[in-house]
């Protein structure tokens, strides 16, 4: 995935704007369709998704994330083999919902920041006066930046855990790692290595900026924000994050492939999928993956 450009209007007459949307804070965040074939795959169960039981623990994100679930998930005619999902299934609302969260939090600081007069001192033309002040301060985009970053990071990992169910027998009653069926074929295995790799880099980018601290000229200056630095951690993330949700697209759709089994329905979730399987190479012997990594990727930026 190529390294996005951030997303913002600018605007010279005053006139409030709002931060447009990244492809990291869409409504469902990175690669927000692709994941969803994991249930029909698997054969998951809806019921963490029902709205009775996020109406009981009403935080918007996983609500937002829940209906969604429903809404692809509509046409779903299968019941679930398991009492109970593993947590990457079943506790996705949870987690991909506090990353919506984080990302709604720093939009709103966003669409603030973007509308700001923060030059010190700041001249008031119509008191002829003049204020000198802090208010170009940026702890709480820092703190915003911080937060979403560590949302990313949860979503990155439960996509980990998704791919680890996904190249396991147990659950889906494929061959291991969705080889072909010879003994010692590594097939999908090291789309975990590659997973693994970014999201050590994510978890290195999620380090919260807000912990460093400086002092400077001669300690009158005796604080910094470092939200610059959590801004550029923000696009690194993204481009580690993508990679995670590839790998996981990649082994989703070979496992649908595998078992003769595709989204039910014709929307969007059953769409999405048949763009993937066009696009992903449908051989299931042991090969270079990178280009199908990069397919997929590509799909997921897209999305």
């Amino acid at each position: 995935m190529g390294r996005p450009a951030p997303d913002v209007q600018w605007r010279t007459d005053h006139r409030p704007v709002r931060a447009r949307r990244h492809r990291s804070g869409t409504s469902a965040g990175p690669g927000a369709v692709g994941r969803r074939n994991d249930p029909t795959a698997l054969r998951g169960s809806t019921e963490p998704y029902a709205t009775y039981v996020h109406d009981l623990r009403p935080h918007a994100g996983a609500q937002l994330l829940a209906a969604w679930m429903r809404e692809l998930l509509a046409a779903a005619d299968w019941d679930s083999p398991l009492v109970q999902d593993p947590f990457g299934l079943r506790c996705l609302p949870q987690v991909h919902g506090a990353a919506l969260d984080a990302w709604s939090a720093l939009d709103q600081v966003l669409s603030v920041e973007i509308n700001a007069a923060v030059e010190n001192p700041l001249l008031n033309a119509d008191a002829e006066g003049y204020h000198h002040h802090g208010g170009f301060h940026l702890a709480r985009l820092g703190l915003a930046l911080d937060q979403f970053r560590l949302g990313l990071l949860g979503t990155a990992e439960l996509s980990t855990t998704r791919l680890g169910i996904l190249l396991e027998p147990t659950f889906t009653g494929l061959p291991p790692f969705l080889a072909e069926g010879e003994d010692g074929s590594s097939a999908l295995m090291i789309t975990e290595y590659a997973a693994q790799s970014a999201l050590a880099e994510l978890r290195g980018a999620a380090q919260p900026v807000a912990l460093g601290h400086a002092v400077i000229s001669r300690g009158v200056e005796e604080h910094a924000s470092f939200a610059s630095t959590g801004a550029r951690r923000l696009l690194e993330s993204v481009e580690h994050s993508g990679l995670v949700l590839a790998c996981e697209l990649v082994a989703a759709v070979r496992a649908l492939r595998m078992r003769g089994l595709v989204p039910a329905g014709d929307g969007e979730l059953r769409s999405f999928y048949e763009g993937a399987a066009e696009r992903l190479n449908s051989s299931v012997a042991d090969r270079n993956l990178t280009t199908d990594i990069h397919e997929a990727a590509a799909l997921l930026a897209a999305s």
